[in-house]
């Protein structure tokens, strides 16, 4: 299949190259020509310009930072009104309905191209294993017409088809929401318990053997609790981003934001402290200050079979 791959960032560069080594034919484009080499030296085309990206393309992928970039790209850039008729094109960034649906509006509609929305979650380390989490939104038809092409990147058992247009990025937005809540609200549950006395290790095991336990306490916490690892790969700018789109759909749909306001307050106030490029996980440190000390294991071995606490 012919696919023009836009955004070759800490993610795309990775599915761009999976699309690569499935055999499909791959053109390439970035604000930066040097995050091509290793596409071009698999056997890439290089494009100049999303304009060039797009034309000939029956698929064409973005992967991009922000809403305002996927339309610049897309408009401005020339992508959309290049694409051919019958073209797919699947934005796998995490964007709102709204951004899709002016590009849609502006130009797809009227050209007959086609559109799902695919935004991923797994991480770097997910997109450079080709395991993504990919949630699609779309039509039946363009969702089955674009699953080899997602199966390329994603996990296979991990592709979901969530719903109409917009759907995918919506449930993109709740999940990323609900994450950076868990890293909020668990931090704060350390900083009490650790300056009650009582010890990480043994208060993080009562956490997973309880009703209270969740996939960021037994895994994603274990790089901080481990060796004091924030996870750079996704920068403090992209987090409070998400948030924001995330707080701004609610105040639309009408739905109480209290919460989630708190949250992005408590992420905006740590990228102030540790800068733009810290790690998604750096609000941790804003309670390790508040505790006194930093969240360490001596032994991250520990398990919840160490533990015996029943709620």
């Amino acid at each position: 299949m012919r696919i023009g791959f836009i955004g070759l960032g800490n993610m795309g560069r990775h599915m761009a190259r999976h699309l690569i080594h499935a055999g499909h034919l791959v053109t390439v484009h970035d604000t930066r020509p040097e995050a091509a080499a290793e596409h071009l030296a698999l056997g890439a085309r290089w494009a100049d310009s999303p304009a060039a990206c797009a034309e000939g393309a029956e698929f064409l992928i973005t992967m991009l930072p922000t809403p305002r970039i996927v339309e610049d790209v897309l408009l401005r850039g020339g992508a959309a009104q290049a694409l051919p008729p019958g073209a797919l094109w699947i934005d796998m960034s995490t964007s709102t309905p709204a951004a899709a649906d002016r590009v849609a509006a502006d130009v797809l509609n009227g050209r007959g191209v086609r559109r799902l929305d695919a935004p991923v979650s797994g991480m770097a380390r997910g997109a450079e294993a080709g395991a993504l989490q990919i949630f699609a939104g779309g039509t039946d038809d363009d969702f089955r017409i674009a699953l080899p092409v997602l199966e390329a990147m994603g996990d296979p058992d991990r592709i979901l088809h969530v719903g109409p247009p917009g759907a995918g990025y919506t449930v993109k937005l709740m999940l990323n929401l609900l994450w950076f809540s868990h890293v909020v609200a668990t931090s704060e549950v350390l900083a009490m318990g650790v300056k009650a006395g009582v010890d990480l290790g043994t208060l993080r095991s009562s956490l997973l053997a309880s009703p209270a336990a969740s996939a960021f306490v037994e895994k994603d916490l274990m790089s901080i609790l481990a060796d004091g690892d924030y996870d750079d790969s996704f920068a403090m700018a992209l987090a409070c981003k998400d948030l924001g789109l995330a707080v701004d759909l609610g105040r639309d749909l009408g739905v109480s934001t209290e919460l989630s306001a708190l949250v992005e307050q408590i992420y905006r106030r740590s990228k102030a402290h540790h800068g733009e490029l810290a790690g998604e996980m750096s609000p941790v440190r804003l309670y390790e200050a508040l505790a006194g000390q930093e969240f360490r294991l001596p032994d991250p071995t520990i398990t919840p079979a160490d533990a015996t606490l029943a709620v």
